[in-house]
């Protein structure tokens, strides 16, 4: 059983900074139009690229570029730039799918990693993409027998990548699943004219729909369920078997998610992983871990197709089924370094002692903690309301970019 290397994604630097801080030893991310999430408002440009790889390389923690849409002739000049200056930002990879991407990026020397998008289901593929990738994402439709057959194989017969080393294995281990094969969809492209395919999914499948006759006209819905929209991965109840399937990364979704997410989901994982490492993992853990992935954003738990099961684990309604949520309070003024206190405008709703707080930002990340002194106005009051301004004892540094929320209870439907 090989260390297992828990991939954090980050969609801009708030969570970029929470993966940091909460155990990722990698993460993936996307740059300007060519990767999965390029409809995202939050994707990094060229010129992050030197600062994301600075940070990372203080922390010890690899970086991922994804290039792993779909590539036209008029997009080549502009993947060669991506390369290139990712290449010269010392960015440990790129993550890509297209042929054109993967000669560029061995061109230029960066080491590849192949997108789940080429959907490799066995050896035989993996020993072809062995000839340019140290690192493969399996198809997300394999269960964790055919997936240990795959890295069983890899070892028996010695299947080595560019480097020389030993093909490693890397499977989705939380986050969204698509209802399409390893995402390849095109209903969006079909309804909206954007492809999924390029990055820009309009996410048709998480509506509800109605079956109708079209020779008597009935119409149903089924059982209630939103019949396109599977729930959400999660692995670590089952993560014991993950690792013995003999997996070197651990891939957590969610580019497009908050910090706080991020901040929480690679918490528990980095903590689930180390238990298994280190012999503690059981089942009082595994609760804690469910009730903490719980609070953040998710459509409901299932397996996947890991332990063999058939797809039909739907969501039961749109969005998330978070049992927390955030609720803005203001905003960061200045700190100060020597008190070690953090001052705030709240400029929404009201906070009190004994709530739980949570400041995001491009270099805090997301730290949440609970409030047990505060001056409102230079009084120790119990609490503050919109228009006070407020200090805050902390053991980190905020700044005017950074957001104060208060986390609150959140109903969930059953």
């Amino acid at each position: 059983m090989q260390k297992i290397e828990l991939m954090a994604p980050a969609g801009n630097f708030e969570s970029l900074q929470a993966a940091l801080d909460n155990g990722a030893d990698s993460v993936y991310f996307g740059v300007e139009q060519l990767n999965m999430r390029a409809r995202a408002s939050i994707n990094f440009t060229l010129d992050d690229l030197e600062e994301i790889s600075k940070r990372c390389q203080a922390k010890n923690v690899r970086t991922y570029l994804t290039l792993n849409t779909i590539i036209y002739d008029h997009d080549l000049s502009i993947v060669k730039t991506l390369v290139k200056r990712a290449k010269e930002a010392n960015i440990t990879a790129v993550i890509a799918m297209d042929q054109a991407v993967i000669a560029v990026a061995r061109e230029l020397g960066m080491e590849v990693h192949i997108s789940t998008q080429i959907n490799i289901t066995n050896i035989e593929t993996v020993k072809f993409y062995a000839m340019f990738a140290d690192t493969m994402v399996l198809s997300r439709e394999l269960s964790l027998r055919q997936v240990k057959h795959i890295t069983e194989q890899i070892e028996k017969e010695q299947i080595k990548g560019p480097s020389g080393r030993l093909v490693e294995i890397e499977i989705f281990g939380h986050g969204a699943l698509c209802m399409a094969v390893s995402g390849k969809c095109y209903m969006s492209l079909h309804s909206h004219n954007s492809s999924a395919n390029r990055g820009a999914c309009k996410q048709n499948c998480r509506k509800k729909y109605t079956v109708i006759d079209q020779e008597t006209g009935f119409e149903m819905e089924l059982d209630n369920e939103y019949i396109m929209s599977p729930k959400d991965l999660c692995t670590i109840d089952f993560l014991d078997q993950v690792a013995d399937a003999g997996i070197k990364v651990l891939k957590i979704e969610g580019r497009g998610r908050a910090p706080e997410y991020v901040a929480r989901v690679i918490k528990c994982y980095r903590d689930a992983i180390d238990s298994v490492e280190n012999g503690t993992y059981d089942k009082n853990k595994v609760i804690g871990w469910m009730q903490e992935l719980e609070k953040v954003y998710n459509r409901g738990f299932w397996s996947g197709y890991y332990l063999g099961q058939k797809l039909g684990e739907w969501s039961k309604g749109s969005g998330s089924h978070a049992t927390q949520k955030k609720v803005y309070i203001g905003k960061g003024v200045h700190f100060y370094p020597k008190a070690k206190i953090g001052e705030f405008k709240i400029e929404a709703y009201d906070l009190s002692l004994g709530d739980t707080l949570l400041i995001t930002g491009p270099t805090t990340g997301a730290k949440e903690f609970e409030l047990k002194e505060m001056l409102v106005n230079d009084q120790a009051l119990e609490k503050g309301t919109k228009g006070d301004s407020i200090t805050i004892p902390l053991d980190f540094r905020v700044r005017p970019s950074d957001k104060l929320y208060k986390i609150v209870e959140n109903k969930v439907e059953a």
